[in-house]
């Protein structure tokens, strides 16, 4: 990820001092001056809590030759330093990440979704390394900081890229599909994440679909099949090939064979939700459940679409994602571990999975954050699915409305009770499981649920 010296003056003119020891390549990028060496471009970024320009003086005695400095900043520029002045540094970033994207010839996906994002990124990562070498977004960089990082470390070598992109807002994910310019773009799902701050669930998808504002013009834009609001938007910004995912339980497939219903990709799903059947191809399923199934059927479309052959790919094994789709077993109990983040999408899945495993069925639900004005309404929804689905019991960790409101519906369950300690819910559990029974932890991440399990760890649960 290195740049030409007239690539960088082609964008923003000469630079302010010109370093003689400067060789026409620049780089690598850098925009943490503790990670800065010698003969890199430091591009410092303003954060909500801090500004990388307060670290010039740093990044410069660790080597870095050059850097990108805002117009606004009016601080001290080592002498000797090469700079750049630019409007927005980080938009001078993803501008740069745009110029390596372009260098690369390996094909780039791009991913959003309201849920399923990481987890259907981890089963691409798995299934189109099973044909070469592969980059892909690490933990949480899905955003206007992670997204140019990950591209910058992509090479022609590469047999594949896959970029995630998440968005809290309008506007943003434009920003990421701008300097990825994905060839093929896939939107998981349309769900009620992120709900208060934008109002409506069809402000989501216009939200969503902005992954395709510059998706190559050859390219392929995946969406789930019949989700209304996106065949709405989608003409707002796309007018290329668009095809869809969809998923059936083997008992359900007859409902979908009216020709005219038919999505591109249809997988059939087994019952027990490990296997899923597409084009003939039995395939066992990386992680459990119909939700999951969803995510493995947009990794075999991209595969479908870059030409791999999926008989390649009948088992596929990938990471584990901390608090998502994770089987534990303590003391004889199983726990179902999706503590990483909760919407009310997620929840209802989590809670449709648990129910398919033998023995008693039970789960602490936490809170889910920024559902805004609509949130009574959907915390009473999940637990409407607890009942409807005939849970033993629910551990509420909640307070306030939201706490009440679920507890008025899940009053209906054998056990329902509510909890502002996890260290008492850890207490009840003992009084309660039997070997053999199910536990699933789902709540939005600042409820912690996953502090939970070193608890249950620490209490004897071998009954």
């Amino acid at each position: 990820m290195r740049f030409c010296l007239h690539e960088l003056n082609n964008i923003w003119g000469d630079p302010s001092f010109y370093n003689s020891k400067l060789n026409d390549l620049i780089g690598p990028v850098c925009t943490d001056s503790r990670l800065a060496t010698k003969g890199c471009l430091f591009i410092p970024i303003k954060g909500e809590n801090y500004d990388g320009h307060n670290f010039l003086v740093q990044a410069y005695a660790s080597g870095a030759d050059a850097a990108l400095i805002s117009s606004r900043f009016n601080g001290h520029i080592p002498r000797g330093l090469t700079y750049w002045i630019v409007d927005d540094t980080l938009k001078a970033y993803q501008q740069l990440a745009l110029i390596h994207r372009k260098k690369i010839k390996s094909p780039v996906i791009g991913i959003t979704g309201s849920v399923g994002k990481t987890t259907t990124r981890e089963i691409l990562r798995a299934t189109l390394g099973q044909f070469g070498s592969v980059i892909a977004s690490e933990q949480n960089n899905n955003n206007d900081v992670g997204v140019p990082f990950t591209l910058m470390q992509a090479n022609p070598s590469h047999s594949a890229v896959v970029i995630e992109m998440g968005m809290r807002g309008l506007g943003e994910i434009e920003k990421l599909s701008f300097c990825t310019h994905p060839d093929i773009a896939l939107i998981t799902n349309i769900g009620n994440a992120h709900i208060g701050r934008l109002g409506s669930r069809r402000n989501i998808a216009k939200a969503k679909i902005e992954i395709a504002k510059y998706l190559n013009s050859s390219g392929t834009l995946l969406i789930p099949f019949n989700e209304p609001l996106l065949d709405e938007v989608i003409k707002e910004t796309w007018a290329g090939k668009v095809e869809t995912i969809h998923v059936v339980r083997l008992k359900d497939n007859s409902i979908y064979n009216n020709p005219n219903m038919t999505p591109n990709y249809l997988g059939i799903l087994d019952n027990d939700e490990l296997y899923l059947s597409f084009q003939n191809i039995r395939f066992r399923l990386p992680f459990p459940g119909f939700h999951n199934a969803y995510n493995f059927m947009f990794a075999l479309a991209v595969n479908s679409l870059l030409g791999f052959p999926l008989d390649k790919l009948t088992t596929i094994n990938c990471k584990n994602l901390p608090g998502r789709s994770r089987c534990i077993e303590v003391g004889n109990i199983n726990i179902l571990d999706e503590t990483y983040n909760a919407s009310p999408e997620s929840v209802h899945a989590s809670l449709d999975y648990l129910i398919t495993k033998p023995g008693r069925h039970f789960a602490v639900l936490g809170t889910m954050l920024e559902l805004g004005e609509k949130s009574l309404d959907l915390h009473k929804k999940v637990i409407s699915r607890a009942v409807q689905n005939k849970l033993d019991g629910i551990f509420i960790f909640s307070k306030g409305k939201e706490a009440d409101a679920m507890f008025s519906i899940g009053s209906a369950l054998p056990f329902c009770q509510v909890y502002d300690q996890l260290e008492k819910i850890a207490y009840e559990l003992k009084s309660i499981l039997k070997p053999g029974d199910n536990l699933l932890l789902k709540g939005s991440r600042k409820m912690g649920l996953e502090k939970l399990i070193p608890l249950l760890l620490d209490i004897d649960l071998t009954l």
